[in-house]
């Protein structure tokens, strides 16, 4: 096969794949004859059904330096962008190459070029862990603050992952510790939602406003309770954390914990007095949500703590018409007998009646 592209007529495509492969395996002596053959040193394209290029990227993701270093004697371009995600500067920060990431940066890479999921190297690197490599980028010039990609920025992306020495270290090199964007709206969002205690409380003791609103789940409190994180939330009410706080896929702590049928921490969140009755979020109160959900005996609890049974708002309207709608026979029972009225068609367990319930996955 190699013969062949080296001797036999072939199309560039052909040749630009052959590169991206030699120097993805790090083959310097046949990417230097590809090179001498013709072979495009930006090529990137699809063939056969196969992304691939540009050979730099495919050299820098191995952290192949020999090959990045002659791919750019020959012209190949340092900040070009990938067709589907980021640049090789981006490619050899995530998988921890400094060599290669030196040698781009000697080269003119852009320390601060925005492309890739997680929207730069310094986030890649950072929610890699690999603390090095980001204070290396950042001594070179990367934006501590740069704003992009899934996590919204490098602290966001450390701290949902749960790297604590890389979150200090950013904090020191300036992070804004309170700063927006991304899905979860917040590094201290970002942390508490994946449930990283240490960095959470690394993150208050910095100065995190806990009570910041924004992102997915409206504030760091909601996002603890929808993935059931008990002492988390604890931690965070002790810290201050406003138990009846709005905003959020939820609306609010309490209707988050209920949708999941996390019973200790909507009991937690009752106790600490998170009002049963607060209306907001996708199913408009708490009740809704756990007859949704089937969570027997939540509903059990909510209506031993005071909640009205017929509260109007939300997906469904009310809470009998959550249970009916999806077939908890046992709980529109429970709900009648509390007072619910009885004007609602029932349906059969299992009957969705093809609706899109997209909306409701975390």
């Amino acid at each position: 096969m190699v013969d062949h592209l080296l001797v036999e007529p072939v199309s560039p495509e052909s040749k630009g794949m052959a590169l991206c492969g030699a120097s993805y395996s790090g083959h310097l002596q046949m990417a230097q004859l590809l090179i001498e053959r013709g072979a495009d040193v930006n090529a990137q394209g699809e063939q056969y059904g196969v992304a691939y290029g540009p050979p730099l990227d495919c050299a820098s993701s191995q952290g192949h330096e020999p090959v990045v270093r002659l791919l750019i004697e020959k012209g190949a371009d340092v900040n070009a962008q990938r067709r589907f995600e980021g640049n090789a500067l981006y490619s050899a920060a995530a998988d921890g190459h400094e060599l290669a990431v030196r040698t781009l940066i000697e080269a003119g890479a852009d320390v601060n070029a925005q492309g890739g999921h997680v929207g730069n190297a310094l986030a890649v690197a950072s929610i890699m862990g690999h603390k090095l490599l980001v204070k290396l980028l950042i001594d070179k010039g990367a934006d501590v603050n740069a704003q992009g990609g899934h996590w919204g920025n490098a602290l966001q992306a450390a701290s949902g992952i749960g790297h604590e020495p890389v979150v200090r270290l950013l904090i020191e090199e300036g992070a804004n510790i309170n700063a927006q964007g991304g899905e979860y709206g917040n590094a201290l969002q970002a942390a508490s939602y994946m449930g990283n205690e240490p960095v959470v409380r690394l993150l208050i003791e910095e100065g995190a406003d806990i009570n910041a609103q924004g992102g997915k789940y409206g504030n760091a409190l909601q996002a603890a309770s929808s993935k059931g994180h008990t002492l988390l939330v604890q931690l965070l009410i002790d810290k201050g954390a406003d138990v009846s706080a709005q905003g959020g896929k939820y609306g609010n702590a309490l209707q988050a914990a209920s949708s999941k049928g996390h019973k200790l921490l909507v009991q937690l969140l009752i106790d600490r007095g998170a009002d049963v009755n607060v209306q907001g979020g996708y199913w408009g109160n708490a009740l809704q949500a756990v007859s949704y959900g089937g969570h027997e005996q939540l509903v059990k609890l909510l209506i031993e703590k005071g909640v009205d049974v017929n509260a109007e708002g939300g997906e469904y309207g009310n809470a009998l018409k959550a249970a009916s709608y999806w077939g908890h026979n046992y709980i529109v029972e429970i709900l009648i007998r509390a007072g619910a009225h009885e004007n609602v068609e029932h349906h059969t367990i299992g009957v969705n009646n093809g609706e899109d319930t997209s909306v409701l996955q975390d």
